[in-house]
């Protein structure tokens, strides 16, 4: 069952009315009825086209968070052939916020790592929301480490709120878990390339971002601080949600201007929500054509390109 967004209840009717005139005419010995069906679907899709033409910043972030929204498991099943994952950081303990391991995008071998957020409650319990703990990031640089020693592309699928904030993942040392994460994708002899699929939120994000092209959904955010975090810190005031947004600009668009991504994958028409499928489609797509120039460069060009990318943010405005 669909589950229509606040702001979506315009064409949330529209679509009811459709579905109630579908009804009706598939009883029997109902008059017929496919003009109104087709008059009915054009102003809903129409309908749906204009709202996701003009979204706020902070409509972007609730479609960013919708829940069924493709994860990077799908992503994973859809893009990579021959998965293996590997679990484990070598140090502590497996984390199922960060999935990982070697498979085959394109019938070329790549390592993929992704923060994984679950699709039902038992499953966000089990990858804690995509909320990674210092075992997450360190098994992220371990499978780094084995990309690099053998020469493999690195994907990475960004989906979380941010890094966990809990005391045993300060204990453990979530910072410089973090920081040795950033470093083994700036270290990186081979290309990677980074996916912003949901919401891009803090360090948690950047541990894994680090790339040498980063590519954002449509609908996606990329923050240093969840909207909610910033209007509390501003204003006291966490209603005022929608304003930080606004201020951050935490959106694909505002992003790609001010030369912290290097692109934007389009999303189907109502969000990547509404076909998951053709959203897959275009990442791989997208990834293909920035692994394709990148793989031609020697290990230190990649690494020195890498890294006066990010020095050069912030530097043009």
């Amino acid at each position: 069952m669909r589950s229509y967004l606040d702001f979506e209840k315009p064409v949330a009717e529209l679509e009811a009315k459709l579905e109630e005139l579908k009804a009706l005419g598939d009883r029997d010995g109902a008059v017929a009825i496919s003009e109104d069906v087709a008059r009915l679907e054009a102003k809903a899709a129409a309908a749906l086209a204009e709202l996701y033409a003009g979204l706020t910043p902070w409509q972007k972030t609730q479609v960013a968070r919708h829940p069924q929204r493709p994860h990077f498991v799908d992503y994973c099943a859809g893009l990579i052939e021959e998965f293996q994952p590997l679990a484990g950081d070598r140090v502590f303990g497996e984390d199922e916020a960060v999935v990982g391991g070697f498979g085959r995008f394109r019938g070329r071998p790549v390592c993929v790592i992704g923060q994984e957020k679950g699709a039902n409650t038992e499953a966000r319990i089990r990858h804690n929301f995509g909320m990674a703990k210092p075992e997450g990031y360190r098994k992220a640089v371990r499978l780094m480490g084995l990309a690099g020693r053998f020469g493999l592309p690195v994907l990475t699928f960004v989906d979380t709120a941010g890094a966990y904030p809990g005391i045993e993942a300060e204990e453990r040392g979530q910072a410089e878990a973090i920081a040795r994460s950033t470093e083994a994708c700036l270290g990186l002899p081979t290309p990677n390339v980074t996916v912003v699929i949901g919401e891009g939120g803090s360090g948690g994000a950047i541990a894994l971002a680090t790339a040498n092209t980063v590519l954002m959904l449509e609908h996606s955010i990329y923050s240093v601080i969840s909207p909610e975090g910033a209007a509390s810190i501003l204003w006291r005031d966490a209603g005022r949600a929608q304003d930080a947004a606004t201020a951050m600009k935490i959106t694909a668009q505002d992003l790609l201007r001010l030369g912290v991504i290097d692109g934007i994958i389009p999303e189907p028409t109502g969000g990547a929500h509404r076909d998951g499928e053709a959203a897959i489609r275009a990442a791989g797509d997208a990834i293909a054509a920035a692994l394709e120039p990148l793989s031609a460069l020697d290990a230190e060009t990649l690494r020195d390109r890498r890294a006066q990318k990010f020095l050069e943010i912030g530097r043009s405005l």
